[in-house]
């Protein structure tokens, strides 16, 4: 069949409907919906305004606050908490399909020569009975002491032990209290017709393809690959060798070459179904799944962005914590923000419209109406810019 060819447009709708950014942020709220849609969202510690995994699901209904995903998984466990490419929420009915990334995880902490330290098997048996025994702890209700000063990421055997039940799947996360993990016996958090279903190796690979491309919209197998990380590439190259269903495609770039990519056999229908994107201004957070994938951003989008939190300061070519700004179905720009708490403003420290584009003051006017918006969602009331941002954006 004739590979079906996807203009650079479209596949930008089509990429931003798939992430849950096509439409307006509004309607009724269903938080467990939203990280189905997405398959995953992330968890990160970091709160320059809200932490990303509030801040991602804000952005696609901006009726969501930071306590409602703590009642999904802790009161309804309608997700769970593991590790795709870092650590993050997953819906409970992939548990599955996700058994084989539990022994892949143990696999590999055997192997690591960074997680030496690791209490054998008796001491970790002491820990898990403890939680039998007492109920959820974090890690503070432990006193093991760090004892090899020499490695830099060096942490107390106890957080070793509880990290590699965690990751082996023996543990769960129960709840988190300001972020800080919270970890019970697995049988207690997963739900038991979930945890005993047994599915064979090959179709928990087939099944996260899947999941992974329906959730693309299109995709090369690296593309597929990088969605979960919890299969290798050559998993991923066998299954869409074999796998029927699936359409060629050709999908345009922003500098207007043809790559080759794999999509759904309901494609058609899918881009029959896009409507535009609008011209709301959206502050997306840098852990977005929309932009996680930064060379597949750059060949969408034309948008060059990196996350500098782990840049050293001077090495920095924008700032710590920058948010890209989506406008439609296209990158305008960056701007640099910070929650001032104790003087309840959201502060806009730095703003870096995009080369040859002008904010006009409508555009202007669309992003401040966004970050008005945000203020709610980071506690505070006013935003303030700086001399320099107003510069920046001609006002």
């Amino acid at each position: 069949m004739t590979p079906l060819r996807i203009d650079n447009e479209t596949a930008r709708h089509l990429w931003l409907d798939s992430q849950g950014l096509g439409a307006p942020p509004t309607g009724p709220l269903d938080v467990a919906g939203m990280i189905r849609r997405l398959g995953f969202v992330q968890l990160d510690s970091i709160q320059i305004v809200s932490r990303a995994h509030h801040h991602i699901l804000w952005s696609r209904n901006q009726k969501y606050r930071e306590p409602m995903l703590d009642r999904v998984m802790s009161r309804d466990r309608a997700v769970f908490e593991h590790f795709t490419h870092d650590a993050s929420v997953i819906p409970m009915e992939f548990l599955p399909i996700w058994q084989r990334q539990f022994r892949r995880k143990r696999e590999y902490l055997d192997k690591a020569s960074w997680f030496r330290g690791l209490p054998d098997a008796a001491e970790r048996a002491a820990i898990r009975d403890r939680i039998e025994a007492e109920g959820p702890l974090s890690t503070h209700d432990f006193d093991s002491k760090v004892t090899d000063r020499t490695h830099m990421w060096a942490r107390p055997p106890h957080k070793l032990a509880l990290d590699y039940m965690w990751y082996a799947g023996e543990l769960a996360t129960c709840h988190r209290v300001n972020f800080t993990k919270f970890y019970d016996l697995a049988e207690r958090v997963f739900p038991r017709h979930l945890r005993e279903e047994e599915i064979p190796e090959s179709e928990q690979v087939s099944r996260l393809c899947h999941e992974a491309l329906d959730r693309l919209g299109f995709a090369s197998v690296t593309e597929l690959q990088k969605f979960w990380d919890a299969a290798t590439r050559a998993e991923v190259q066998a299954w869409a060798a074999r796998a029927e269903g699936l359409r060629r495609v050709e999908v345009q770039t922003a500098r207007g070459d043809w790559i080759d990519a794999l999509a759904s056999a309901d494609i058609d229908d899918r881009i029959a179904g896009l409507t535009g994107s609008g011209s709301r201004v959206r502050v997306l957070n840098p852990f977005d799944p929309a932009i996680r994938d930064r060379a597949r951003l750059q060949r969408l989008f034309g948008f060059d962005y990196r996350v500098e939190m782990f840049v050293p300061a001077a090495k920095r070519i924008w700032g710590y914590y920058v948010f890209p700004l989506l406008e439609g179905s296209r990158f305008t720009g960056r701007i640099e923000i910070k929650a001032d708490r104790k003087k309840g403003r959201l502060d806009v420290l730095n703003f870096w419209p995009e080369p040859g584009l002008r904010w006009t003051p409508a555009r202007l006017g669309r992003l401040e109406a966004e970050l008005s918006r945000l203020t709610r969602l980071a506690g505070v009331v006013d935003v303030h810019w700086s001399a320099e941002a107003r510069c920046a954006a001609g006002a």
